[in-house]
């Protein structure tokens, strides 16, 4: 499974919108067109992730709310939680 649903949303264009994408992101981004298919394809596992800026920029291209480019939630404690943990010890 992939990190961020990109390539979701790339294969619900129809084929003259796909391809124009293609070349069209990468160019608005300022990114290869390698670094584009390198982002495509990270893998839910991987520790590699987009820079923020990128993936707000995608979000906009796509026209979808924060967060709807991640196939995965980061979980953690809040910062009040660990200073008064750390407190107890």
């Amino acid at each position: 499974m992939d990190k961020y649903k990109i390539n979701e949303y790339l294969y619900r264009l129809n084929v003259v919108e796909y391809s124009a994408a293609r070349k069209i992101i990468p160019k608005v981004l300022d990114i290869s067109l390698n670094t584009f298919h390198n982002y495509r394809n990270i893998k839910i596992d991987s520790e590699t992730d987009i820079p923020y800026g990128i993936i707000r920029k995608l979000e906009i291209l796509f026209d979808v709310k924060r967060g709807d480019l991640e196939n995965f939630q980061l979980k953690g404690k809040d910062l009040k939680t660990l200073i008064y943990s750390e407190k107890g010890k």
